[in-house]
């Protein structure tokens, strides 16, 4: 899902945007009644004004008389300059001000008077507008959505929201729309409600032309409110479900569709999209068509002028005397303003209309289809943990719903395939792959096979047989999976890979070199030696084991039959590797290495090594020169093995060349330095026994081993 900045949350615009459509469709009728009203206003200005002639009583005028008088004495005073003393002036000029005050005065209290002393429908239906549809749908819709819009500022600006908030909008988020339009029709019942009931009364009303003018001003109002109850409802709606839904809701909410929410279609949101469109503002035109219209009846008997001026040149095909003349209309003056004001309003309001719904329409269907779209395609580059947002509840929704569906199961295939490599891992390991060339097991076939030149290591538990014989068969399994599970890290963290395991045996395969499989070997050494140390502790017997190594080539690949496949090494490589392990038990060495594998070192001297002899194994016509390394021994034991390096090569070289006593001399000097030194009581052994025997005539110094 694509990130979007978190928006704004609007609902001021859209109450005074909607408010602004309704006054444009009561414009024209308001027009008219303006028009219709003036010769009213004017006759009641002149009504107000005899009144006030009439109910002007003896005082009054001779008030007016005497400040007349006044005016004009105090003129021809300042005409021929004659002069008065200060006093006199005085007390004219006062009395013309106070006379001039009580005149005013009476007259401005007359004219305030109103002629009925009630309002009328049409000033109580201004006020209603101004205090009920303005002030209290904008208000009200302020508070309802004021934790909303503080919401969205929180989000915007980044700053913590409490779960009350955030648990208020999830649960009122949904129904906006109806809230907002909900409290548009508070306001739509209060107005006409009271309108209906002035009409239903006929108090306030003059005379019967205003009551009609009021009649018409409460059909257009009645559905110019319902058309922006409609607009508000559907503006919010898009809002909610294209701009809101993604900011409010979690994934796991917002990856299905909405329950509590009836199911919609797509035809249905096409069909409202043009009714409120088309029908609804051609409403608003027929009605002021239908209100400008006026039943010829009305104007009692008709002369044939009348006729011509109402009829044109058609007034010759109606006979006057019919009927049919009484049930026709004309449109007058007033009400052609009436007539054209509306319908350009209908069709300016129809514009309007038909921009925000068309936009509403393509973008609450586009916008998810472009979104699925979107989210697909980035699927299917390999970005399966990809979901899109549920925003309606229509077929469009079941779309996204059913791809989320499948995108889910598509996730938990992939980690449900994902365990299964896991776990086909610890019976074949990936480097396997790698070797042959395959990226998938399903890629592997029978027969597939590489040749390779790759370092063997075998180890094996020494004298397993008499461990296990004093174990139960589960204490067995456990004491396996316990010394294979300290084992297998370290093989691992060398660049290695555990080919099989044979019973308490360990076969393991080193590709980049043969210092990763000594530093494993001697690794292995001293896991064991913690391992016995925690085997004390439980007051059992030490295990010891001993690691034969060697590299060369061998055949990497895949045998079996087409039931049962399983990987595998095939090498004489591999058979040297596990003679070479067996040869520890006879010499005493924890770890022997084959010349072959100490030629390849890379760094030899991080190595500790002596040669120990020149062997030739079972199933092998060449002898092997086989070395000792002693990183794997225990300290006091390495030291002492290592001090005696020269003296040991010294002593072979002897023994070598048939100087058997001389040999057995130097052996015992080891010894005696070395008492755990069995590899020197083998080689006395050995002088001994030629001494004692003789020379064997095939004697080469070449031991035979059928291990």
């Amino acid at each position: 899902m694509r990130n979007k900045g978190i928006p704004r949350y609007h609902v001021l615009r859209i109450y005074l945007f909607s408010i602004l459509i309704y006054f444009m469709l009561i414009m024209p009728v308001l027009l008219v009644m303006s028009l219709k009203m003036a010769p009213k206003i004017l006759e009641a200005r002149d009504s107000v004004m005899k009144k006030i002639t009439r109910e002007t009583d003896t005082v009054q005028l001779d008030n007016i008389a005497r400040l007349n008088e006044l005016e004009r004495v105090l003129a021809e005073l300042d005409a021929q300059a004659i002069q008065f003393d200060d006093g006199r002036i005085t007390r004219l000029r006062n009395e013309r001000d106070s006379l001039s005050g009580i005149i005013n005065l009476e007259s401005h209290d007359v004219i305030a008077i109103d002629i009925d002393g009630e309002s009328s429908p049409f000033e109580t239906t201004s006020s209603i507008i101004f205090r009920v549809v303005i002030l209290f749908t904008i208000v009200a819709g302020l508070i309802v959505n004021a934790p909303l819009k503080r919401y969205f500022n929180r989000r915007r600006k980044r700053r913590p929201i409490t779960d009350k908030l955030r648990n208020y909008c999830k649960k009122i988020l949904l129904f906006t729309p109806y809230i907002n339009a909900g409290i548009l029709l508070v306001g739509y019942f209060i107005l006409h409600g009271f309108m209906f009931y002035a009409l239903r009364t006929g108090r306030g009303f003059e005379d019967a032309m205003s009551r009609d003018l009021f009649l018409q001003f409460f059909y257009v109002s009645l559905v110019a409110y319902l058309l922006i109850v409609l607009f508000v409802f559907f503006w919010q709606k898009h809002r909610v479900h294209i701009v809101y839904l993604e900011h409010v809701f979690d994934e796991k909410e917002l990856y299905s569709r909405l329950k509590h929410l009836r199911k919609g279609r797509i035809s249905n949101r096409l069909w409202i999209s043009s009714g409120m469109t088309t029908l609804l503002p051609l409403t608003i035109v027929m009605l002021y068509i239908i209100l400008a219209l006026t039943p010829i009846h009305r104007l009692g008997t008709l002369t044939v002028e009348q006729q011509q001026i109402i009829m044109g040149p058609y007034h010759t095909m109606i006979d006057p005397g019919e009927e049919t003349l009484n049930r026709m209309w004309y449109i007058n003056s007033f009400d052609n303003i009436l007539m054209f004001g509306g319908i350009s309003m209908g069709i300016i309001v129809a514009l309007i209309y038909i921009m925000f719904f068309v936009r509403w329409t393509t973008a609450g269907i586009l916008s998810p289809v472009k979104e699925l779209l979107y989210n697909m395609r980035w699927t299917g580059e390999g970005h399966v943990d990809n979901y899109t947002v549920v925003r309606t509840n229509d077929e469009i929704g079941e779309l996204s719903e059913g791809y989320n569906n499948m995108t889910n199961r598509l996730m938990e295939y992939i980690d449900r395939i994902s365990r299964m490599n896991e776990a086909y891992v610890r019976f074949v390991p990936r480097q396997f792959l790698q070797f042959l060339g395959k990226d998938n097991f399903t890629d592997i076939q029978l027969g597939d096979q590489v040749q390779k030149e790759m370092t063997v290591l075998f180890s094996d538990i020494r004298s397993f047989t008499e461990l296990s014989e004093e174990m139960t068969p589960k204490e067995n399994f456990d004491f396996i999976n316990h010394y294979l599970g300290i084992m297998e890290p370290v093989i691992r963290s060398n660049n290695g890979f555990i080919d099989k395991y044979i019973g308490d045996s360990i076969m393991a395969l080193f590709g980049e070199s043969v210092d990763d499989a000594v530093k494993a070997a001697v690794e292995m050494r001293k896991q064991i030696s913690r391992f016995n140390e925690e085997r004390k502790s439980l007051g059992k017997k030490d295990v010891n084991i001993g690691i034969g190594i060697h590299a060369g080539n061998l055949m990497l690949g895949i045998i079996g039959g087409e039931g049962r496949m399983e990987g595998t090494v095939i090498s004489d490589a591999v058979n040297l590797a596990s003679r070479l392990e067996g040869l520890t038990k006879i010499y005493g060495a924890s770890i022997i290495i084959s010349e072959d594998a100490l030629i390849k070192l890379k760094n030899p001297v991080y190595f500790q090594y002596r040669f120990l002899d020149i062997a030739r194994v079972k199933g092998k016509r060449d002898s092997v020169y086989i070395f000792e390394v002693l990183n794997g021994e225990e300290e006091s034991i390495k030291e002492l093995k290592w001090e005696t390096r020269n003296e040991f090569g010294k002593a072979v070289d002897l023994y070598r060349n048939q100087k058997f006593e001389k040999a057995a001399e130097l052996f015992q000097e080891i010894i005696k330095k070395n008492p755990s030194d069995l590899v020197a009581r083998l080689y006395i052994e050995r002088c001994q026994e030629t001494l004692e025997k003789g020379l064997p005539k095939d004697w080469s110094g070449i031991e035979m081993r059928e291990n």
